[in-house]
């Protein structure tokens, strides 16, 4: 059975913000089935922003177990990306067959800058924005998605944005 997955989520740290920011297009195989889901979230009392790429029900075994780690280490983001790694890195770990990918930052410390089918496009327009503007985070963020759904087919304008300070 296809999973659901296909989206873009491009993040962004500048002058002390982290945003973090997706489309909201779910898509099964070349369908739109919904246009309003959420896949950038705050976790670990908003401390945390966490966006997914891939299969939702992987993703949201992802976003469990980093807010899981996030309690554990008390906040320690790179700590708690490290033990999640590991677990993936594991043989008889469930999450080797994972379909989904996650960026994970805090106000320091920022995992991965963009993931998705529109990755590349949204990557290509913040690192350009960024370097060549003087636009805030979330402006480059939001700039970057849009377009990246203008290349992408499983990218939409409906855009979840988060930031951090």
């Amino acid at each position: 059975m296809e999973q659901l997955k296909g989206t873009t989520i491009v993040a962004v740290r500048r002058n002390g913000k982290t945003v973090v920011g997706g489309d909201s297009q779910a898509t099964l195989g070349n369908m739109i089935l919904k246009d309003s889901v959420l896949k950038v979230r705050k976790i670990y009392n908003d401390k945390v922003i966490v966006g997914f790429a891939g299969a939702v029900s992987d993703a949201f075994a992802m976003f469990r177990k980093i807010d899981s780690n996030l309690q554990k280490f008390s906040g320690n983001l790179e700590r708690a990306v490290v033990e999640l790694t590991k677990e993936w890195q594991s043989v008889e770990s469930p999450l080797r067959r994972v379909e989904a990918s996650l960026i994970v930052g805090n106000k320091d410390k920022l995992c991965f800058v963009s993931i998705g089918s529109g990755s590349v496009f949204a990557l290509g327009a913040a690192k350009a924005l960024l370097e060549n503007t003087d636009l805030s985070a979330r402006e480059i963020v939001e700039k970057s998605l849009k377009i990246a759904g203008q290349y992408c087919i499983y990218t939409n304008d409906h855009l979840n944005i988060e930031e951090v300070e």
